[in-house]
């Protein structure tokens, strides 16, 4: 399916389209599968499923970038022109933002880039750590129209910050006064994201994009805890100011773009599609020494599109880009499946490595309201995962699973019941029993879901060998898994549905289609 590997793929870094192709840059070491000489990997798409490789588009060969060509970001101007603003590690140790741009801009391909002779543009302003500088976002544009401004993210002692520069021609930069967010405690933050979501539309919008039925998204990457956070909230840019809705959901404490293992993600807008498009980073889970061994290490996750959620109001809807469909070949319908307490039952289906599962379950509801109070300090890390059971749940969808189950991962919803009748809904992967092998991790991810009144519990998961996506109620909440099988493997892997719950009897509907793999091409090309 779509598993992009490279050696040692890490950030993604100034995604765009361009002249009919996708373009995906990413830190990569070409020397071995760990950190190091950090490059600038390149590929192009037509439709972001199928890629070629082309040569690399950086190298670290200037004073301001010879320790890395690190992550950056692509801003296209009105004229059409490119540009390309990454963060360069220089050769004593500091952080510089830099400036690049194509040398060809007829070349749909943009394989030749050039790095400014101004560089480095930007260089840690004081009170600034030298090692605390670093990724710029796209540019929008400010209020008077003929300025462009970029936030960056840092830290002042354990506060996050990020910081606001204004430039005329990307060249010379004015920092603004304040921060356009800070919040104590959350450390250093890199991989800011900052962009506009629609109120009413279904579509994404460009990053200039202000005033009604417009909020933004702010996100980082807490470089203390390797989570993506991101909140929604109201950016004033008169005051340079952006300001969360709720203040106990605030950057870097609150929501997260998905609670398994992803990390370093960036949006970019697709203004061939009208959409926001999300980029994320999924890390190994083994020992080094097994990615050196492997020969890689790292994958880009599947692109998922962002809009915010219409029905809750408080958070935002990430989805699997609808390209990923046309990867899809036999389906399989299991309706109206009568799941009891404590009742586990196989799917069979002939190939359960590459799947796409979609699959909805209906809770008992005489039983549900006949239940007063229920395991209302629930959360997933801490539960102890699927096999321990309560009143309304486990249920869900194991994947990754030998016949005889010895090893599993199961996708589940639990739901707590308080005492005043209200329910909160749990969504969590069980990675305990996904792995015979010894040097992995085994964790439990998740988080709460929203499900609204009337709602089904609906899970889609895309399931690719060794990584499972799952979106939890049509994407409010996203767990990304990196598992390691070695019994549950190409054939011999199994899908069941099951309810280890004790009080309810649940109804599961699910299709699946099995998955045909991406095309991915080598560079150079004859390298098949």
């Amino acid at each position: 399916m779509l598993l992009i590997t490279y050696v040692q793929l890490h950030m993604t870094a100034g995604p765009l389209y361009y002249k009919g192709w996708y373009h995906l840059f990413y830190q990569y070491n070409p020397d071995s599968a760990v950190w190091g000489t950090i490059t600038w990997g390149h590929a192009v798409s037509r439709d972001l499923i199928h890629w070629l490789h082309l040569p690399y588009a950086m190298v670290p060969d200037q004073w301001y970038d010879i320790n890395g060509v690190w992550t950056g970001s692509a801003t296209i101007l009105p004229d059409g022109r490119i540009i390309m603003l990454y963060t360069g590690d220089t050769y004593d140790v500091v952080q510089v933002q830099c400036l690049a741009y194509p040398a060809n801009l007829s070349d749909p391909l943009l394989i030749d880039w050039v790095k400014d002779p101004h560089n480095p543009v930007m260089v840690p302003p004081p009170g600034i750590g030298t090692k605390d500088f670093r990724d710029p976002t796209t540019a929008w544009l400010s209020p008077d129209g003929d300025t462009w401004r970029i936030t960056i993210g840092s830290k002042v002692n354990k506060t996050g910050v990020s910081l606001v520069y204004e430039t005329k021609d990307f060249i010379k930069y004015e920092l603004l006064d304040g921060f356009l967010h800070e919040v104590p405690g959350t450390g250093m933050w890199e991989c800011i994201d900052f962009y506009p979501v629609s109120l009413t539309e279904g579509n994404g919008l460009d990053t200039s994009i202000n005033g009604p039925g417009v909020k933004h998204v702010m996100k980082t990457s807490l470089d203390d805890d390797k989570n993506d956070y991101y909140a929604i909230g109201t950016y004033d840019p008169y005051k340079n100011k952006w300001t969360p809705d709720d203040p106990e959901l605030d950057l870097g404490i609150g929501l997260r773009y998905d609670y398994g293992k992803y990390y370093a993600s960036k949006t970019f807008y697709d203004q061939n599609k009208k959409r926001r498009i999300l980029w994320g980073w999924i890390r190994e889970t083994d020992a080094e020494a097994l990615d050196i061994m492997k020969g890689w290490s790292g994958v880009q996750s599947i692109p998922r599109t962002i809009v915010f959620d219409q029905k809750t109001r408080t958070n935002i809807l990430q989805w699997p880009v609808a390209e990923v469909e046309s990867l899809r070949s036999d389906s399989y319908n299991f309706n109206n499946v009568k799941l009891g307490p404590g009742s586990i039952t196989p799917l069979k289906i002939d190939s359960a490595s590459e799947l796409d599962i979609y699959a909805s379950f209906e809770v008992d509801k005489v039983a549900f309201e006949a239940v007063n109070e229920a395991d209302t300090g629930y959360d997933c890390p801490t539960s102890g995962g699927a096999a321990n059971r309560g009143v309304l749940g486990p249920f869900g969808v194991v994947v990754f699973a030998d016949e005889a189950l010895t090893e599993l991962t199961p996708i589940y919803f639990y739901i707590a019941k308080g005492a005043n009748g209200k329910a909160q809904t749990h969504f969590c992967t069980d990675e305990l029993r996904s792995s015979k092998a010894p040097d992995v991790d085994k964790i439990v991810y998740g988080s709460t879901v929203p499900v609204l009144d009337g709602e089904k519990f609906t899970i889609r998961s895309l399931v690719d060998h060794s990584i499972v996506e799952s979106f939890a109620q049509g994407g409010r909440t996203v767990i990304t898994s990196r598992i390691y099988p070695t019994k549950a493997i190409n054939g011999a892997a199994r899908v069941f549905l099951f309810n280890n719950a004790t009080g309810v009897s649940v109804t599961a509907s699910v299709k699946i289609w099995e998955m045909n793999s991406a095309d991915i091409r080598p560079y150079p090309l004859d390298q098949q």
